[in-house]
């Protein structure tokens, strides 16, 4: 069997140049080509189609992650080759991959199998520079609040209070927490500090939130980078960093364009975390793409719970975006992990553990149509081990719930194998409109909003903070910050803040642990459970896989 990295070599890519003018209409010159198969398209041009009506948006989001896989970024990409295969232009929209999960134990955010988006290498390692672009302009803010403090600290920021961390694209748990400064009075004064890795950064929010180049620049001059002794808060305007962290993202916020193996258009742009931040690719592409298409599909990161109630309740909230279906994607071998079988088991037929897995696929099905009020449809991702009495089992189960629920093959066999899915999506678009609704509303209070979400998407019973973390959060209502919407950071493994609870747990309490303010981005972050912003690398990284042959190929990148 070839592996993902052997099958996206073996593919014949057309010129990007030729298939944006070919397949999107987009003329030579409003194109940015970075070598032959990738390509950044030109803001100017993205302005002149907004008398362009918009094509039909299809989120596709899934169950509860787990070690056996689900495809979700498989799906989103066989999906959009169905579709186009049957005659829909289509445009798939999806977020690029970060390094730390590349070398560590997550993969790329390209596809698999038959379904991929290429050039796979260049997409997994550096692509077009966007993530390097954030970092430089995310630790140029921070250098210029440690030069400002070393020259006399006008602003009188307490050192205590600095917010603004420094950022990184790598899984590196020694720098989490950091002492800068040392060395005598040359070298600054001694503070704490941490990183953070680059797809939590605020700039990456930022970049993926705003509407163009001017709104990005205000947006930047809005972050909150500490506070004073007063505890009044210090933006990143008074030390006039606007302006040069606009200047190196200035080429990263235009949007990136590639293709599938069957050379089907793929705009990837932006990439923050879902389990940290908002986990969707930008607005300037989702936008883009539905001018230039028919269908666009997009993908939100993690299970619906985490990506897809904050694509609803915060990217559709700031942009304007209202999806109209949603792609609920599972795979049996998934199902049966939340039905507690092992995971070096999961190859196994197992019908009662398929059976009581089912939960987690029903409280996500559940919020979807229910709490976003979004048609569905799930599309069972195949995997070759699965046997019939497993798939006649979920059918069955999931009949009462009166959802199509489509075995999709495209792994296996390309957009081919994604038809079915593409013509069901197809019908339901046509005859089901969609009731959308957030969550919850702008003017309830960030305890509120966070209760909100623990209870109805996360069936918890409450939320619970310590006092400081209350007053901090009534401080940040007083400040006026309470219209913004809340963006929870846990685990994305469990309804619950225990990534070891699978299934459906209910009856939890969601604790909040920390909270940091994202003024730029216009969301409050509300950190719960034991997540990370700065993960660390597994004991076996993917890193010792990856090589360069002697032709200069890489080799092992999955």
């Amino acid at each position: 069997m070839q592996s993902d990295i052997q099958i996206a070599q073996g593919a014949t890519l057309q010129p990007i140049v030729a298939l944006a003018r070919e397949r999107l209409g987009i003329p030579e010159d409003q194109l940015e080509p970075y070598g032959r198969y990738k390509a950044k398209i030109a803001l100017g041009y993205l302005d002149s189609l907004a008398h362009q009506p918009d094509g039909k948006l299809i989120l596709v989001s899934g169950i509860s992650p787990t070690p056996a896989g689900e495809g979700k970024t498989t799906t989103s990409v066989g999906l959009a080759d169905g579709l186009n295969r049957i005659g829909r232009k289509t445009v798939v929209c999806l977020r690029e991959p970060s390094l730390g999960p590349v070398f560590g134990m997550k993969g790329g955010a390209a596809g698999g199998g038959h379904a991929q988006l290429v050039p796979m290498e260049d997409i997994n390692l550096h692509f077009t520079g966007d993530f390097n672009a954030i970092a430089l302009a995310h630790n140029l803010l921070a250098a210029l609040i440690d030069n400002h403090i070393h020259h006399g600290n006008a602003l009188g920021l307490d050192l205590r209070r600095i917010t603004w961390k420094r950022v990184m694209d790598m899984n590196d748990r020694a720098l989490r927490q950091i002492t800068v400064g040392l060395g005598g009075p040359a070298n600054g004064f001694p503070r704490e500090d941490g990183f953070d890795i680059v797809v939590a950064s605020e700039i990456m929010a930022i970049l993926c939130l705003a509407d163009d180049l001017a709104d990005l620049k205000a947006r930047i001059g809005r972050i909150v980078i500490g506070y004073t002794c007063d505890q009044k808060p210090v933006i990143a305007s008074q030390l006039q960093a606007q302006g040069a962290m606009t200047a190196l993202l200035r080429d990263a916020i235009k949007p990136n364009l590639v293709q599938t193996l069957e050379n089907n258009p793929a705009i990837l742009h932006g990439g923050p975390f879902a389990n940290i931040a908002h986990g969707c690719n930008s607005v300037i592409a989702t936008r883009a793409a539905l001018k230039l298409g028919d269908f666009v599909v997009t993908e939100a990161g993690f299970g619906a719970d985490l990506g897809a109630e904050k694509f609803v309740d915060i990217k559709c909230r700031k942009s304007g975006l209202r999806p109209d279906l949603v792609v609920l994607v599972a795979s049996i071998r998934a199902l049966k992990f939340h039905g507690g079988v092992a995971a070096a088991h999961l190859q196994d037929e197992n019908l009662p553990a398929l059976e009581k897995g089912l939960v987690n696929l029903e409280r996500h099905l559940n919020n979807v149509r229910n709490h976003f009020g979004l048609p569905c449809v799930v599309a069972v991702n195949h995997f070759a081990r699965d046997t019939p009495a497993e798939w006649t089992l979920l059918s069955r189960k999931l009949a009462h719930h009166e959802v199509p629920v489509v075995l999709a093959k495209h792994w296996s066999d390309g957009g081919a194998g994604a038809e079915e899915l593409a013509r069901e999506v197809v019908r339901l678009t046509d005859t089901t409109p969609a009731d959308f609704r957030f969550v919850y509303e702008d003017d309830a209070t960030l305890w509120q909003k966070c209760e909100a979400v623990a209870t109805k998407i996360y069936g918890a019973s409450g939320i619970s903070a310590d006092v400081k973390v209350r007053a901090q959060l009534d401080r940040l209502q007083a400040q006026g910050y309470g219209r913004y919407p809340v963006c929870i950071a846990k685990t994305q493994y469990s309804f619950s803040t225990d990534p070891a609870l699978r299934g459906a747990p209910s009856g939890h309490v969601i604790d909040i642990r920390e909270v940091r303010l994202a003024a730029g981005a216009e969301f409050v972050v509300l950190v719960c459970g034991d997540i990370l912003t700065m993960p660390g690398l597994p004991a076996v990284p993917s890193s010792t896989a990856i090589d360069v042959d002697g032709e200069g190929r890489i080799v092992g990148l999955f």
